[in-house]
C-alpha cells in the first residue's frame, strides 16, 4: 500500500514533553512540517540507540522548521520511566508519543498487530499533514537521523520549488534538476 499523498487522519495521543504530559492531535501538526519515527519499545536495544541519534541531530531538524515525534505502542507513563532511567533516553527533548490504543501505528500501516509493536517506520508530514516520504524497517534494523533529515530538507525545497527535483544524495545547497523535454536522455 502507498501511503505517499495519504492525509494523516484526525487523532488525539497523549506525549511525554519533557517531563510533562501533554495531548497531540491532527491539528497540532498542520503549517509545519513533521516526521514521525515510529520504533517497537521503550526499554528494547536498538531503540535507544535510534532515540539517541534523533536527539543528537534535532537542532537540525528544528532549524529546518519540522518537529520530531517518537511513537511507540508503550504508555506515556513507560516513556518518562524510560527517560528516567536510561542515559541515552533522558537527553531526548523532542515529544515522545503513547500510541496505546494502536491509532497511530495502524494509520501509518506500520502495526504488528499479534506483538502489539510497530515496526520501525519514519514518515516526513508536509505542512499540509500529508506523508511525502517514507521508510518502514524490520525491527533489527537501526536508521539514521542524518538521512532522515536530508530527506526533510529535500522534501521541503520539492515543496516550495515545484518545478525542481532532487537528485539522489542531494544535500542543501546542491544543484537540483528542473525536468522538461531538454534534459531527457541527457543525464
Amino acid at each position: 500500500m502507498n501511503l505517499i499523498g495519504f492525509k494523516v487522519e484526525d487523532f488525539k495521543s497523549p506525549v511525554l514533553v519533557g517531563s510533562h504530559f501533554e495531548e497531540l492531535t491532527a491539528k497540532d501538526l498542520e503549517g509545519k512540517w513533521s516526521v514521525f519515527f515510529f520504533y517497537p519499545g521503550d526499554f528494547t536495544f536498538v531503540c535507544p540507540t535510534e532515540l539517541e541519534d534523533l536527539q543528537n541531530n534535532y537542532r537540525n531538524f528544528k532549524d529546518a522548521g519540522c518537529e520530531v515525534y517518537a511513537v511507540s505502542t508503550d504508555s506515556e507513563f513507560v516513556h518518562k520511566a524510560w527517560k528516567d532511567h536510561s542515559d541515552r533516553v533522558s537527553k531526548v527533548e523532542y515529544p515522545m508519543v503513547s500510541d496505546r490504543n494502536f491509532e497511530l501505528s495502524k494509520m501509518f500501516g506500520v502495526l504488528i498487530p499479534e506483538e502489539g509493536q510497530a515496526l520501525r517506520g519514519s514518515f516526513v508530514v508536509s505542512p499540509e499533514c500529508e506523508i511525502v516520504a517514507y521508510e518502514i524497517h524490520s525491527p533489527g534494523i537501526g536508521r539514521s537521523a542524518k538521512e532522515l533529515i536530508r530527506k526533510v530538507k529535500a522534501a521541503q525545497f520539492v515543496h516550495d520549488h515545484g518545478d525542481q527535483v532532487c537528485p539522489a544524495n542531494w544535500e542543501e545547497g546542491d544543484e537540483t534538476l528542473s525536468p522538461g523535454i531538454d534534459l531527457v536522455g541527457k543525464l
